[in-house]
């Protein structure tokens, strides 16, 4: 059974803590105890609760009372705090206590203030701004010819976003209300067509060459480098198979489409390639710059045993 408030007198405990905490009060607390007295608020809050079960109004061990459910979620949400915490941080501050009505009573638990806030459904939340823009209105706050709403960010468990990843969940959402149109006006005019499978491989694409912007770079400089100079500072020879190989990886490495499976295979074979063209530059190098020291040592004993070759003075 619900109530709309406090059903018990205030005693000795209530008393005690108006005069203990009373000077404690914030000014935003004076504010919202205020309007959180309406009748008509606390009423919309009330026959939201009471709808949970059809015999709350009248039957069943007492419930938490509309009034300190809503105080206890005005304070979590102006605190930011967690069902959990508000519960822990009320328990022991009598300022807490005082504010949210609960006195010197049992506090509601993290589990009962959540299915409690779940009962409260955009349709009530609706319901309680009109109010409060009323009473704004009936205090002279504001004079109510237009309203602005200030959007909240809610931290969540999302993939992170990139702009490549956004536009494929844009045009998924795009898709599903379209269809969900189409099932009620049925088919008139164009006939819609899925484009999900093409957006998601062309979001794999995007991700794709992403990943390997860095890599395709470091190829680039190796096979601009490997006629001139090898890794190993040595002159190489013409480019040889892993040359070959590392430009047809790089055909492969245009975005074309394919499956999950296909990509990261064109991804190994890239990666291979490039540490394959490394490799062949510095074995060429050294064998290159064997075969020069061998060339010059059979030219200088070659000069050095051939007659004539020296200088006569006269």
């Amino acid at each position: 059974m619900i109530h709309l408030r406090c059903s018990s007198q205030p005693g000795f405990a209530e008393g005690f803590m108006e005069e203990a905490v009373g000077d404690l009060w914030e000014p935003w607390m004076r504010q919202a105890d205020q309007i959180l007295e309406d009748e008509k608020l606390l009423n919309i809050v009330y026959e939201a609760l009471v709808r949970r079960h059809p015999k709350s109004r009248t039957r069943g061990r007492l419930g938490v009372p509309a009034e300190i459910v809503v105080r206890m979620l005005l304070l979590k949400h102006i605190r930011n705090w967690s069902f959990a915490v508000v519960e822990r941080e009320v328990r022991p501050n009598l300022l807490y206590r005082e504010f949210t009505r609960v006195y010197a009573g049992k506090v509601p638990d993290a589990k009962t203030l959540g299915r409690q806030a779940r009962s409260l459904g955009p349709e009530v939340i609706e319901q309680i701004q009109q109010r409060m823009v009323e009473l704004a209105v009936e205090n002279k706050v504001v004079q109510g010819r237009r309203m602005r709403v200030d959007t909240t960010v809610v931290e969540t468990n999302i993939h992170y976003p990139t702009d490549s990843s956004l536009l494929g969940d844009g045009t998924r959402v795009l898709t599903r209300l379209m269809k969900k149109v189409t099932a009620l006006t049925g088919a008139m005019g164009m006939k819609m067509r899925d484009r999900s499978r093409s957006v998601k491989l062309r979001v794999l694409d995007i991700a794709r060459a992403a990943r390997s912007k860095a890599l395709t770079i470091g190829a680039a400089v190796l096979v601009y480098l490997s006629p001139i100079r090898s890794p190993c500072g040595f002159a190489s020879g013409q480019p040889g198979e892993a040359e070959a190989e590392l430009s047809q990886a790089a055909a492969l490495n245009q975005p074309g489409g394919g499956a999950s499976k296909t990509v990261l295979q064109r991804d190994r074979r890239w990666r291979k390639a490039v540490l394959r063209l490394h490799a062949t530059g510095c074995a060429g190098g050294t064998a290159q710059r064997d075969r020069h020291h061998a060339a010059a040592r059979q030219t200088g004993h070659a000069a050095n045993q051939s007659p004539g070759t020296g200088w006569r003075h006269s």
